[in-house]
């Protein structure tokens, strides 16, 4: 059995791991405070780096491992424990401006701010040491083992100043990079970087920083609504101090887990949240002249069916937040849901959804818009019933009557179509018989008695 070893169980992990260590240290020291004198520092003046970052990562493979070389790297410290978001890490990355790599190391070490201060410059020493990697993350330390299975871990306290060594140049200013949220932050991980124009999300208005003794994630979002989270410990100095609810400036380490970016600062002051709140985005609209156009069930080819959808307006519409809904036979529940949020319907376009993209390119000759699958909104057998629902959830057009089978009625198209009217310019949120052509292969109910063959008797994207 394997475990599996995240950024945010690490984090967790060391938070346990500093509240066991408080205690012990409360428990058996006669010292009722955490003030002593700051540790004489020594330099190393004649070590020289001889690999870089990328060499380094480049001797990864699929499993932690230990690293055999006389390789030494060199870096700039990014990380302070000293408000205590951090816990036996350290982070650093290969120029104290305009990065271009970054790297972690597990260190079984207190107040590391006060022997690698945030702009030091250090060596370390890999021979020895463990490489891995973790959700994107490469970092190098001691080695855990676990069910047989060696992961990255801490690197005792007793060995630490084997591998890693101050330089004896001045400490450096650390300038983050500024970076947006629609940048492609995988090329900034591991390093320090300055995001703009963030706030608190509204739900989060009012919390503290983090819950007290846990991790905890806050989310911020930028004013394009693009979020990004903020992870603080719980025995940080700031845990129970209120989040901010202005906008502003942050400046962090940029980490992530799986499909999950973080920011973690080293204090408060890496927030500067001066600037008011942004203005809500608005990129959600509705429209009645958006309908359904076309909905297909052709006699001869089940895979052919599709809907098509048209926009009579002389401009361009997001379909964020819409819906398209369809209602098995007599349901009066939703049974299929497709949200149309990645999609734009241009100025008197159409937009083709397909159940199988496969069959309708070579029967229809084109590429559907969008392809959804066997079973989908698309795939009905002519008795079901439909609805278009705006970002607001108003229903702007309907095909049938929602809790009536349609097998008999005016709104049957098995084996054929249910074709718009071509002077229909608006959706109705009332299904109108009148305003549609229908053929199936009974003719039930004013209904055209006439099975549709694919693909003549059929006109997707035209209208």
């Amino acid at each position: 059995m394997k475990t599996k070893t995240t950024f945010l169980t690490v984090y967790k992990n060391q938070i346990l791991y500093a509240c066991l260590v408080f205690l012990f240290l409360a428990l058996n020291s006669c010292v009722d405070n955490r003030n002593f004198d700051i540790p004489e520092i020594t330099c190393e003046a004649t070590l020289v780096a001889n690999t870089t970052y990328a060499q380094v990562k480049a001797l990864y493979t699929d499993k932690t491992l230990q690293i055999q070389e006389d390789l030494i790297l060199e870096g700039y410290v990014i990380s302070s424990d000293e408000a205590g978001n951090y816990f036996s890490v350290l982070h650093f990355q290969d120029a104290p401006e305009n990065p271009t790599d970054g790297f972690q190391i597990e260190i079984d070490v207190r107040d590391t701010h006060l022997f690698y201060p945030v702009g030091a410059k250090i060596f370390i020493k890999l021979k020895g040491l463990y490489l891995g990697k973790s959700r994107g993350i490469y970092k190098i330390g001691g080695v855990f083992t676990s069910f047989g299975n060696a992961s990255v871990g801490r690197l005792p306290a007793s060995i630490v100043p084997q591998h890693i060594f101050n330089s004896c140049d001045e400490i450096s200013t650390i300038i983050p990079t500024e970076i947006s949220l629609n940048e492609n932050l995988d090329a900034y991980l591991n390093t320090y970087v300055k995001i703009n124009r963030l706030e608190v999300i509204a739900d989060e208005i009012g919390l503290p920083f983090a819950i007290d003794r846990e991790a905890t994630e806050r989310t911020l979002i930028d004013c394009n609504d693009a979020e990004i989270k903020l992870l603080n410990s719980g025995f940080s100095d700031f845990q129970s101090m209120i989040l901010p609810d202005n906008s502003g400036m942050v400046s962090a380490l940029l980490q992530k887990e799986n499909d999950t970016y973080f920011l973690v600062i080293n204090n408060v002051n890496d927030l500067d949240f001066t600037q008011e709140r942004c203005e809500d985005l608005i990129d959600e609209f509705t429209s009645n002249r958006l309908f359904i156009s076309e909905i297909a069930d052709p006699d001869n080819n089940a895979d052919a069916r599709f809907i098509e959808l048209y926009n009579s307006d002389t401009q361009s519409l997001s379909l964020k937040g819409w819906k398209l809904n369809r209602y098995t036979n007599d349901n009066t529940e939703i049974s299929n849901s497709l949200d149309l949020s990645d999609y734009v319907i241009g100025a008197q376009s159409t937009l083709v959804i397909s159940n199988n993209g496969a069959v309708f390119t070579t029967v229809y000759g084109f590429e559907p818009d969008l392809i959804v699958g066997a079973g989908s909104v698309a795939d009905s057998n002519g008795d079901d019933n439909i609805t278009l629902v705006d970002p607001f959830g108003t229903t702007i057009d309907v095909f049938g009557n929602i809790g009536e089978d349609g097998t008999g009625t005016n709104h049957e198209f098995e084996d054929g179509r249910a074709l718009r009217k071509p002077e229909i310019e608006f959706g109705n949120a009332n299904y109108t018989f009148s305003e549609w052509i229908i053929y199936n292969d009974t003719g039930a109910s004013e209904t055209i008695n006439s099975p549709q063959i694919a693909p003549e008797d059929f006109s997707p994207k035209i209208r």
